[in-house]
């Protein structure tokens, strides 16, 4: 029932088009774009649909969706601070979806927003977000590891590249398809032979051109990036990834405390590991640092993992 798919999945929300090539500034903007949120009536809004999308919705479109109908209720100078969300039954790209917020308290420092996320006549998506205004106070955080540059880690692209034909066409054009995430690996998983290793994994990212200055919008893009890669941490002890497995994976919840502020079109280091699994479930914990050092975010998820069969014959 809970079927919300991972940024990889092959199967649901697949693009099995061809696609026009975008500039970085068009990929950049169609994000904006798709993360806005149309007010129809008070505390009332529509998500936009992904052009051309099939299949399920990314779970980080909606709750990236359901913080800006939350955002777009609450008045300066309170801002974003936490969001807690339940993924209930797949989004469906084919339709749009109404984002229905209820304000819940509404204090001095603090105020509460409910989002319910609806589609066809049902919820797929029950978000709390809670706001503050900012205010000075004790400060520590942990400090940001020791890791590469993104700029002297290959691409996506040229990680792709260097496995030449092995890869199968259809899941090459998937992997090829345009997107306005920018994505580098410190230490990526094999492929097409992972073995077992460490459940944990450092990736940096970026949206791939300059936007605008508005705080909201930045918050907005880290919540859609924040579900990237969580989920298959809790994969890497195991030795198993979608591309060889046929696994059934969707995100249960998710949650997202943001820190300090920062630019989602900058880089962003994204540490995550993931200290259980069990009962076809895996918990992911992830941490945002800026460049500079500071830790601007933290995540954790509770998703599903179900390997379903014998890994896909060699083509």
């Amino acid at each position: 029932m809970l079927t919300f798919t991972s940024t990889y999945s092959i199967t649901p929300g697949m693009d099995r088009n061809p696609r026009p090539r975008f500039s970085p500034e068009q990929l950049a903007q169609g994000l904006v774009a798709l993360l806005d949120v149309e007010e129809i009536d008070i505390d009332l809004y529509r998500g936009a649909r992904r052009p051309g999308g099939e299949g399920r919705v990314f779970g980080g479109q909606v709750i990236a969706q359901a913080l800006q109908a939350a955002q777009r209720s609450t008045e300066a100078p309170k801002v974003a601070h936490s969001l807690h969300a339940y993924f209930m039954r797949p989004g469906d790209e084919r339709f749009p979806i109404t984002y229905r917020v209820e304000r819940d308290f509404e204090g001095r420092s603090f105020a509460t927003r409910r989002v319910i996320a609806m589609q066809k006549g049902k919820p797929i998506l029950n978000l709390a977000c809670s706001f503050q205004t900012p205010e000075d106070g004790m400060h520590h955080q942990d400090a940001m590891p020791d890791v590469p540059a993104p700029d002297t880690l290959p691409s996506e692209r040229e990680l792709l590249n260097s496995l030449g034909e092995q890869v199968p066409a259809p899941i090459r054009a998937f992997l090829e398809r345009p997107r306005p995430i920018e994505l580098r690996t410190v230490d990526p998983r094999q492929l097409l032979a992972p073995e077992p290793r460490e459940p944990a994994q450092a990736i940096w990212f970026r949206l791939v051109a300059p936007i605008g200055d508005d705080p909201a919008l930045h918050r907005a893009i880290l919540a859609y990036a924040s579900d990237f890669a969580l989920l298959g941490t809790s994969t890497l002890p195991h030795g198993i990834n979608w591309l060889i497995h046929d696994m059934q994976t969707a995100s249960l919840d998710h949650a997202l405390w943001l820190h300090e502020p920062f630019r989602a079109d900058e880089w962003l280091l994204y540490t995550t590991d993931s200290p259980w699994a069990g009962h076809a479930r895996g918990f992911n914990r992830g941490r945002i640092f800026a460049a500079d050092g500071r830790l601007v975010a933290s995540v954790a998820q509770e998703g599903l993992i179900r390997l379903r069969s014998a890994p896909r014959p060699e083509t």
